[in-house]
């Protein structure tokens, strides 16, 4: 049987994270089975082990997939050439971030589980994936806010990546949490994705 080129590899790998990423919009993280993703691809459950050893390796690879194409849009925000001041930058950067449930989503309710039961090869593909988009962060901050020192940027990015971790549950609290809000007398209103991001980064920024 002759052996699969990369472009079929990757080709493969995308589609098992897209089943991966339809079922976790549709369920909870515990829900989602290698079962339920093989039923959504081409693949027998036992050929989706040749690509990840475990399910929590495929929401890495996912996560992974994430970060790159974040950081792919930060590196066009840096690189195009307009003249941002500090709120059109954050509201670029937010605007980013819309398309990226996903990311925030997993990374706020279960990446410690999901870096715990992955390959180190395979964590470390994703730490490479993260280390782009914290560089095009970075570049970002450089390109439009040239006053802003490395020292800044670094307490910068600090600050902003662990931010990210409680975006989604505050953008998409579930309606038992809301009624224990309401309960509790805890203030909330509904927001989104962008308000959060964008409001954190001009406070940040200023």
């Amino acid at each position: 049987m002759p052996r699969a080129t990369k472009e079929q590899v990757l080709h493969r790998r995308d589609e098992i994270l897209d089943a991966c990423d339809e079922l976790y919009r549709e369920s909870s993280f515990k829900e989602v089975t290698i079962k339920g993703i093989a039923a959504r691809t081409s693949f027998s459950r036992p050929s989706i082990y040749n690509y990840f050893q475990t399910i929590e390796e495929i929401f890495l690879g996912l996560l992974q997939r994430e970060y790159e194409r974040w950081a792919v849009e930060l590196e066009q925000i840096r690189d195009g050439g307009e003249q941002l001041d500090v709120e059109g930058l954050a509201c670029a950067i937010a605007h980013s971030l819309e398309g990226h449930a996903s990311l925030l989503r997993l990374q706020s309710t279960n990446l410690y589980e999901i870096e715990e039961n992955s390959r180190i090869e395979r964590l470390t593909d994703f730490k490479l994936a993260f280390k782009r988009a914290l560089a095009a962060f970075d570049g970002c901050i450089a390109t439009y806010l040239p006053d802003k020192d490395e020292e800044y940027r670094r307490k910068l990015c600090l600050a902003f990546f662990p931010f990210l971790y409680g975006v989604f549950p505050c953008s998409e609290p579930t309606c038992k949490q809301c009624q224990a809000m309401d309960a509790a007398e805890v203030p909330h209103a509904q927001t989104s994705i962008y308000d959060i991001v964008r409001n954190c980064l001009e406070l940040l920024l200023k």
